[in-house]
């Protein structure tokens, strides 16, 4: 049996802007491109052993859904996946096939703080911020190096949530 958080977020050529650090008085200068060219990646990560699934996407829907389910019962065949995940409609879509092996757990609604992936989604857009990237595919490429570097001990301390590990510590006893 594995607990996964999965989740889906939205990586763009807007670019981030976050805090930074300046003189009184000055505001902060950084490249801007105000196209809306996107694209998504949908996400699982078990906050147990910080083994993680990624997958880009081009757009967030039922099938795209779909697809990444089929993808993350193939990666864990032999194991019953708990999937925690928000109340996204595509998540709800009346003829989504889930595979046998795959229980979706549904969050609250509005409470996206309850997903541990939501805080690696953060982590991943710190690093992105105040970057300007002149295509989708510099872009693309410079997300996948990201995931790619993400190491098992990060993603662990990212979304063990104490109330988890306990949770999950239990229920293995």
């Amino acid at each position: 049996m594995r607990y996964l958080c999965v989740d889906e977020s939205r990586f763009g050529l807007k670019g981030i802007k976050r805090r930074r650090l300046v003189r009184k008085g000055i505001r902060p200068i950084g490249k801007v491109r105000w196209q809306f060219k996107s694209f998504w990646v949908y996400g699982a990560v078990e906050p147990a052993s910080g083994e993680s699934q990624f997958w880009l996407f081009s757009h967030v829907d039922g099938e795209c859904f779909e697809a990444f389910l089929g993808a993350l019962s193939r990666a864990y065949p032999e194991d019953l996946l708990i999937v925690q995940l928000d109340n996204g409609g595509f998540h709800r879509k009346a003829d989504l096939q889930i595979p046998e092996n795959i229980f979706l757990l549904f969050q609250p609604p509005y409470s996206p703080e309850v997903n541990p992936i939501e805080r690696v989604w953060l982590y991943l857009k710190d690093k992105l911020a105040w970057k300007a990237f002149e295509s989708l595919s510099q872009l693309e490429e410079k997300v996948s190096e990201e995931l790619a570097k993400l190491e098992a001990s990060t993603l662990m301390s990212l979304t063990g949530y104490p109330f988890l590990m306990e949770a999950l510590m239990r229920s293995l006893l």
